[in-house]
């Protein structure tokens, strides 16, 4: 049978041309494939035989597309830690359309006109970040960008630290609209360009949304949910800019992304979130921060009149702390197996963690096995165990759905990066297997279970730009 390159569709091409600027991926001559993902590529609609190709790394890594594509860069702009920036875009990254009713993206592809000074390519550490934490956040049940493909490029970039070996990452998203892609055209006051934009979204993404107020409530409900969800597994984003808060409700843009492992509410990675913006305990506020300033964006297209279109607004954005709490609640009780559990005791659980210091990850894989043996261990005190204990009898099986075994630790990812930029990939692919099956013990990855020592711990993740 012929091997059949893929056909894609170009919904946000098919846009006005203000929404975007045609872009040609940089030549790799020497790249080299380093993991392709069969399963969503089967899903999407690829011809593996083909995506495993010359011609398929030839996509892949930017040098030769099929006639299909159509390769574009995004227009948006952003709030980047609090500051407004009128014009950001698709610095280093490439839509080449859809398939299946996915956009399918290549970053660090080269230059685009949204580049500002960058080079458009990405360091592999990136890359193998963002393919191995996207793909476990998927296995872990939370919404999220798929990871496609990583290539590693064969040549090298220049960043901070001095030259580092390039790489190209394949993201697949449901949509990469973002709320700063609002901001862009309310910026530049173009109601025509945000009705246009609403109605891309409407039909993409939420197909029973008939106005541009129930786009918002769509948004609003499903970022309450994801920012929950990303608490209930100790997850902190990192740089939750407009620029980085997906209109679909995935989780966009794993930069200096990490998991928790000692516990602490103000805990931050991100080398550049100095005063704690985005720490653990403030991510639902900044959701909502985020939403405040996309239904600002949106008031041109609810309402003619500024005052009529903040006030109906306002009850939108009002949906949020609820929707929020509703969530937190439902998944810490399920994580203590508790379905009744009163919130003032989650809380002060929380605080209990903080300050004896426990690891996130590791408490609550442990309650889980103390309720599935009903045994008593000693990690746990006496004083707490018996409030926990008093609270009701522990549903062990909705322990067991909520609290993973294993997670993308982040000495493990720093690990499989450091191996990675050396040529060695055997690290990047025994993570990526063990994280396909988070809530499953396996006595192979027993080693991945394990908190990292002093010596181990990443103390500061990186933006990879």
């Amino acid at each position: 049978m012929p091997q059949t390159a893929p056909n894609f569709n170009h919904a946000y091409a098919k846009l006005p041309e203000r929404f975007y600027a045609n872009a040609q991926p940089a030549d790799y001559p020497h790249a080299k494939l380093i993991q392709i993902n069969d399963d969503l590529a089967s899903e999407l609609g690829f011809d593996l035989d083909w995506l495993h190709s010359e011609a398929g790394l030839a996509m892949l890594s930017g040098q030769i597309l099929p006639p299909s594509a159509q390769p574009i860069a995004q227009a948006y702009a952003g709030h980047q830690f609090g500051g407004f920036v009128p014009q950001l875009g698709d610095g280093r990254a490439i839509l080449l359309g859809e398939m299946n009713g996915h956009d399918i993206q290549l970053k660090g592809a080269g230059l685009t006109k949204y580049s500002r000074g960058g080079d458009g390519k990405s360091a592999l550490g990136p890359v193998i970040r963002e393919y191995l934490v996207s793909e476990a956040m998927h296995a872990l049940g939370v919404p999220t960008t798929r990871a496609l493909a990583a290539v590693a490029t064969q040549e090298a970039v220049f960043r901070q630290f001095g030259p580092e070996p390039g790489g190209i990452f394949t993201r697949v998203a449901q949509s990469h609209v973002r709320v700063g892609t609002f901001q862009y055209f309310a910026a530049q006051q173009d109601a025509e360009a945000l009705q246009i934009l609403t109605h891309h979204c409407t039909d993409h993404l939420y197909p029973d949304a008939q106005s541009p107020l129930e786009l918002l409530e769509n948004v609003v409900v499903r970022q309450a949910r994801l920012i929950a969800h990303w608490m209930s597994l100790g997850f902190i984003h990192g740089v939750m800019n407009t620029d980085n808060c997906s209109i679909s409700g995935d989780t966009i843009d794993y930069g200096p992304c990490a998991f928790m492992d000692t516990f602490h509410p103000k805990c931050v990675f991100s080398s550049i979130d100095k005063h704690g913006r985005y720490a653990w305990e403030n991510q639902a506020k900044i959701a909502h921060w985020n939403l405040t300033r996309l239904a600002e964006a949106l008031m041109p297209v609810i309402d003619h009149d500024v005052e009529k279109a903040e006030a109906k607004t306002l009850p939108i954005l009002a949906k949020f702390a609820p929707e929020f709490k509703s969530n937190y609640l439902q998944r810490f009780r399920s994580k203590l197996g508790l379905a009744d559990c009163q919130e003032s005791f989650i809380d002060s659980t929380l605080s209990h963690m903080a300050d004896t210091k426990k690891d996130f990850t590791v408490f609550f894989r442990k309650l889980t096995q103390l309720a599935a043996h009903d045994a008593v261990d000693s990690y746990f005190s006496d004083d707490w165990l018996t409030i926990w204990r008093a609270e009701g009898k522990a549903d062990v099986t909705l322990m067991q759905a909520n609290n993973p075994v294993l997670i993308p630790r982040n000495h493990q990812v720093e690990k499989a990066i450091q191996h990675a930029n050396d040529g060695d990939f055997s690290v990047f692919h025994r993570l990526n297997q063990a994280w396909k099956n988070p809530f499953t013990e396996k006595a192979d990855y027993n080693d991945l279970e394990m908190p990292p020592t002093d010596s181990e711990r990443v103390r500061e993740t990186f933006c990879g730009t």
